[in-house]
């Protein structure tokens, strides 16, 4: 642990976008109890806490940890002091993002992008576009096919995307979170 490299306002950073305070995490561990993810994870949520706590921002940004986290929020329901976990990785992501940090999981952050993308394309999630799309991107065609074929099966995969009649709204959003992007880049002085 290289204590030098501390950022003291990280915590406060991180405590202000998330609305949850890390600090009175106990360290009892129960946020990985119940995780179904929790052997993908490298290292545990709590120790992604206290890495927080204590200003380690690049060791914190650049684990797999916070791109395993699926958002299940089984961990803040099983947290005793209430913290809200998955908000905690979910800034931690935006921050990783933001910040230029290297990215543990790029495979897991394309797939955020292709649902974010089709989400922007149809107010909704075309799963099989989706899935498309990440296995091009990946060049795993055949990895999982079991599953697409089951799921196809079972009529969970529809083969033309369906659109939102609030399309307006949905641009709307992205714009916004563009240009909070945007305004986040010129406040540190980097270009778009």
């Amino acid at each position: 642990m290289n204590v030098t490299r501390r950022d003291s306002d990280f915590g406060k950073k991180v405590i202000e976008r998330s609305g949850t305070d890390i600090n009175r995490c106990l360290h009892c561990r129960c946020c990985g109890g119940g995780c179904p993810f929790i052997a993908a994870m490298d290292p545990p949520p709590n120790n992604i806490i206290r890495l927080v706590q204590l200003g380690m921002k690049k060791q914190a940004l650049e684990s797999s940890t916070i791109w395993s986290c699926v958002g299940c929020h089984t961990c803040s329901i099983q947290c005793p002091m209430a913290i809200d976990i998955a908000a905690f990785m979910d800034v931690l992501r935006g921050l990783a993002i933001e910040e230029g940090a290297k990215i543990a999981e790029p495979d897991i952050l394309g797939f955020h992008q292709e649902v974010l993308g089709s989400i922007r394309r149809y107010g909704r999630t075309h799963k099989l576009e989706i899935m498309l799309r990440y296995k091009l991107k990946t060049r795993d065609f055949f990895g999982d096919m079991n599953v697409g074929l089951k799921m196809l099966a079972r009529r969970k995969l529809d083969l033309l995307p369906s659109k939102v009649k609030a399309m307006a709204e949905i641009r709307k959003a992205f714009e916004r979170g563009k240009s909070r992007a945007l305004q986040i880049v010129a406040e540190k002085g980097e270009n778009p």
